[in-house]
């Protein structure tokens, strides 16, 4: 499968409860931090609902 890094670009802070477990559920704990995960759809859910917090790249294997 390919994969994805997910970096967190925004800060939670001032987000609902569902968006803020959700970033922590991606991995992300910090502002810029960043997290290499395989791409499904249930990864790929998550990165849509906190899409204006976090940029992601494609990884080239």
């Amino acid at each position: 499968m390919s994969k994805i890094k997910i970096t967190q670009i925004k800060s939670g802070i001032d987000r609902s409860e569902r968006q803020k477990l959700t970033l922590q559920a991606l991995g992300l704990k910090k502002l810029n931090s960043s997290k290499e995960v395989e791409v499904t759809p249930q990864i790929l859910g998550m990165v849509e609902k906190v899409s204006h917090l976090v940029k992601v790249e494609q990884i080239a294997e």
